[in-house]
């Protein structure tokens, strides 16, 4: 696990309070809890328990539905398991590392992956993802974005948003997804696509046998408010995207069968958007 997101999951546990509040939300499932029942089960005020459920929230541990005027959150499942096995075995060195660390030479590394990542206009979310990936994945995945109907050029919000999380831009374009289904293009190992079923956008489907999932996003392009407004949406989209990617990078991919592993991707896809971004940062209509 990336240990700045270890360290952010860790730190938002740190309060007795936010592990009752999780421990809760485990028991209740799918269904959730209220931020009103979770105070009165942690013994705090409303306005102490949606402090510590925002740290949960920011850490990617818990997510949140709104019905009518109640906000309810849920346990990020997955993110809680790979919090367990980073802690469970992510702490000690892997074998190559010990290697390395005596000095003997590595063994040569296998093959990279193929992670292509699509939405409509290729200019802000699938980008950013491809930036995050490059980073995140280093030698065990090879990164490409594309669109079904690419604007032509990356947002310059997008670019500013991972320029300021220290995120790699060198390269990145907005590119069509033809460039992939060329008889010459390199085959894709797996497919995500980012575009946002709430805005009732229609993502692209891709042929072939790839690993594929939906992992939904918000549009930061759509959002119409001040230039630091704008930059909070763009920060929220990459914090989301830099989740997701998290987890997926710390799956135990050589001991997954393939059903097991569509149903991880699928889970990690499954992380509720954030119905309050849109809320804290103004409309976006």
């Amino acid at each position: 696990m990336n240990p700045t997101l270890f360290a952010d999951m860790l730190a938002a546990l740190a309060a007795e309070p936010r592990v009752r509040a999780v421990q809760a939300m485990v028991l209740a499932g799918a269904r959730g809890v209220s931020a009103g029942a979770l105070a009165q089960l942690c013994h705090v005020s409303p306005s102490t328990m949606s402090f510590h459920l925002n740290h949960l929230r920011l850490a990617g541990l818990v997510e949140s539905r709104r019905e009518g005027r109640t906000l309810y959150y849920i346990a990020n499942l997955a993110a809680l398991e790979a919090l367990g096995t980073a802690l469970t075995r992510g702490l000690v060195p892997d074998r190559q590392m010990r290697l390395c660390l005596k000095g003997a030479v590595m063994s040569a590394p296998e093959a990279p992956l193929t992670v292509l990542f699509l939405c409509t206009g290729n200019s802000a979310r699938s980008l950013i993802a491809e930036s995050i990936l490059m980073r995140e994945g280093a030698s065990r995945f090879r990164a490409s974005s594309a669109g079904s109907h690419p604007r032509g050029e990356p947002h310059p919000e997008a670019l500013a948003a991972l320029r300021r999380a220290g995120y790699p831009t060198d390269g990145l374009r907005s590119k069509s997804w033809d460039e992939f289904a060329g008889p010459d293009a390199p085959t894709m190992d797996f497919v995500f696509t980012v575009c946002d079923d709430a805005a009732a956008e229609t993502c692209p489907a891709w042929p072939g046998q790839p690993m594929t999932a939906h992992w939904g996003v918000p549009d930061p392009a759509a959002f119409q408010g001040t230039e630091a407004a704008t930059a909070a949406i763009f920060n929220d989209t990459f914090r989301m995207l830099f989740n997701r990617i998290s987890l997926f990078v710390n799956l135990p991919l050589a001991s997954l069968d393939r059903l097991s592993l569509q149903q991880r991707v699928q889970a990690i896809g499954a992380m509720a958007r954030d119905p309050q971004a849109t809320e804290d940062h103004g409309s976006t209509s």
